[in-house]
C-alpha cells in the first residue's frame, strides 16, 4: 500500500522466516516436519513464560502470557494465580550455588523443595521443568543436576523423560535467541537511526 511504512526486520526476512519456523517447531508443530512432543502446549508455554521473566523480555512476557491465558481457558483449567506463581519460581530460581555459602544452599533446597511441591498440585513437574530450563540456559550444572533429579522421579519411563528433557531444550534455545532479539533489537534501530538508517 502506497503512504504507509513497513518496518523492516533488522535480521531480515529470510532469517525471520527460520525463526518463525523454529517457534512452529517449538511450540505448535510442523506438520509432517516436527518431532512429536512430550510436554503439553500449556507446559511449554509455562516455560516460555517463565524464561521471558527471568530474561526481563517485555514482549515475550507479553506474548506468551496471552498463549497461557487461552490455553487454559480453552481446557477449562481450574483457577490459579500463575503469574503470580512464575514470578516466585523466577526469584528462587536467580539464586547460584556459586553464590551462596554451602549453608545457605542448603536452605535455599529445603525452601525450593517445598515451594515446587506446593506448584506441582497445580501443574505437575512445572517447577522442575522451569528449573531445568533456567539450569540450561545459564549452564548452570548444579541446578540441572538437582532439576533432573527431580525430573528423574516424576517420569520414570525412560522414553518419556528423554522426550521431556528435548522439549524443554527446544524451548530455551527458541526462547534465549527470541528473549536477545526482542531486548536488542529497539537498541540496534536507535543506533542505527543516529546514522539516519531506519529499519
Amino acid at each position: 500500500m502506497q503512504g504507509q511504512a513497513v518496518r523492516e526486520s533488522i535480521q531480515g526476512q529470510p532469517f525471520n522466516d527460520v525463526l518463525n519456523e523454529l517457534h512452529a517447531h517449538t511450540f505448535s508443530g510442523a506438520p509432517g516436519e516436527s518431532d512429536p512432543f512430550t510436554l503439553s502446549e500449556l507446559e511449554r508455554e509455562y516455560i516460555a513464560y517463565a524464561l521471558g521473566l527471568y530474561y526481563q523480555c517485555d514482549h515475550c512476557v507479553q506474548y506468551h502470557g496471552r498463549v497461557v491465558e487461552r490455553v487454559r481457558k480453552k481446557l477449562g483449567s481450574p483457577p490459579w494465580a500463575w503469574q503470580e506463581e512464575m514470578l516466585k519460581v523466577v526469584l528462587f530460581l536467580r539464586t547460584s550455588r556459586s553464590n551462596v555459602s554451602a549453608r545457605e544452599w542448603e536452605g535455599w533446597m529445603d525452601a525450593w523443595r517445598r515451594f515446587a511441591g506446593r506448584m506441582h498440585h497445580h501443574e505437575r513437574g512445572l517447577a522442575c521443568n522451569i528449573a531445568y530450563a533456567v539450569g540450561i540456559a545459564r549452564a548452570d550444572e548444579y541446578l540441572m543436576d538437582l532439576a533432573f533429579e527431580s525430573l528423574r522421579g516424576i517420569y520414570d519411563d525412560d522414553a518419556i523423560l528423554l522426550g521431556v528433557i528435548r522439549d524443554i531444550d527446544r524451548v530455551v534455545v527458541f526462547m534465549k535467541a527470541a528473549t536477545s532479539k526482542n531486548r536488542t533489537d529497539p537498541i540496534v534501530r536507535r543506533q542505527l537511526g543516529t546514522r539516519g538508517i531506519r529499519i
